[in-house]
């Protein structure tokens, strides 16, 4: 396995959790990208008052769907936690936040 830093660009993903809290978000989604290969690079999250928030960075490199898949997958999950699920790849959040 690469150490993060040496994974290129074009093979992750930024995927985005906002809701309400409730137990088993970061499970649900974990096992959503174990599922279908995919491992977590990097993931930060926080509770703000009764709201979750998570960010995760994720290394698609091996995965066993397409991009697409994996945002319908994320989305109807998110639609039975009641959070919403948003992933971009890392090349289209980069062109988004370029300065």
């Amino acid at each position: 396995m690469l150490p993060q830093n040496d994974i290129p660009q074009g093979n992750r993903v930024i995927i985005s959790v906002l809701g309400k809290d409730r137990v088993g978000i970061i499970a649900s989604v974990a096992g959503v990208l174990s599922a279908v290969n995919i491992n977590i690079l990097d993931i930060s999250q926080t509770i703000i008052q009764e709201y979750f928030a998570m960010i995760l960075m994720a290394d698609i490199s091996n995965s066993t769907i397409n991009l697409e898949d994996l945002k319908e997958k994320l989305t109807e999950l998110g639609t039975e936690l009641g959070v919403r699920i948003d992933v971009q790849h890392t090349d289209a959040f980069n062109y988004m936040h370029r300065l």
